[in-house]
């Protein structure tokens, strides 16, 4: 099962390299300052480092294209998968070969956000996904207190799970769920808090949730990416870049978590779910002043 998902992983990283720089190359813009390129290797290399530690790129690089303007809004989607796809798959490539996970559990799961990427993203992008985005605004926080208050054995709370695998009902609700979240991808919603909470509130090992949402990532972002380069929908410099400093900012993240006591990784990833918590926030607030602006005017 490792073996597999290590060649097809591969097979989609050359696949894609080779499409998005022969896109790039010729049709890039030619004149862009210096200074532009060199905003595009911090980025790559800083945003996959966070996102390496589970924090997700998607509204990271909005964040950063919004406040420096080298990006119109409608390339945003397209910058966010054309530019992180190859830097996730290597994160996968990397965690797959670093912690242990059950393969049927690994399989059943990535599998199932597969599906639910190009199945199910019909269905639930016609859903209030600021709703959704409220919900776990408000569940993340919950799981990140009971995160902190395991791992210090407080009150009522138990160690953190030791599982690197499911089985009955558990795993029947770990599929489920993952299929949810690769159909929430479509809609703007990440995938990497979500599923870390699911694999901590299962009893999961904090460290298996890394491989799966990477792996669900890093198979679901190729395909997305082509269509955004085949429309021109990015940033075509920022990628010839940020793509090949994405993979060191990963690599050095790499590096960070595979030597980290699970007790600091656990406070590393409560944080992440509180960051996520405030990001739908402000996503919700966003969307509602300007659903409020369009009726004014």
């Amino acid at each position: 099962m490792v073996l597999f998902f290590r060649v097809i992983t591969i097979f989609f990283i050359i696949v894609l390299t080779i499409y998005i720089y022969r896109d790039a190359i010729r049709n890039r813009e030619k004149d862009e300052p210096v200074s532009h390129f060199v905003a595009y290797g911090i980025m790559g290399a800083v945003l996959n480092f966070l996102d390496t530690l589970g924090i997700g790129s998607n509204a990271t690089q909005m964040v950063f294209f919004r406040l420096t303007r080298l990006s119109p809004d409608e390339d945003l989607p397209g910058n966010g998968n054309v530019i992180f796809s190859i830097p996730v798959a290597f994160e996968f490539l990397l965690f797959l070969g670093l912690i242990e996970v059950e393969p049927v559990t690994l399989f059943s799961m990535i599998a199932a956000s597969m599906v639910g990427s190009y199945v199910g993203a019909k269905i639930m992008t016609k859903l209030p996904v600021n709703q959704i985005r409220g919900v776990l605004a408000v569940l993340l926080p919950i799981v990140a207190i009971v995160l902190v208050l395991k791992v210090n054995k407080v009150g009522p709370f138990v160690m953190l799970g030791t599982a690197t695998g499911l089985t009955g009902g558990k795993l029947v609700i770990a599929v489920a769920v993952n299929f949810v979240l690769g159909a929430l991808m479509s809609a703007g919603v990440g995938l990497y808090a979500p599923c870390m909470a699911l694999c901590a509130l299962l009893g999961m090992n904090l460290t298996v949730a890394f491989p799966i949402m990477m792996g669900s990532c890093s198979l679901l972002m190729p395909i997305t990416s082509m269509e955004f380069v085949k429309a021109g929908r990015y940033n075509r410099n920022a990628a010839l870049i940020a793509i090949p400093t994405g993979i060191v900012g990963v690599w050095f993240a790499y590096a960070v978590v595979k030597s980290m006591p699970i007790y600091y990784l656990t406070i590393i990833v409560a944080c992440v779910l509180v960051y996520m918590s405030i990001s739908f926030v402000l996503t919700i607030r966003k969307s509602s002043q300007k659903a409020q602006t369009s009726q004014a005017s």
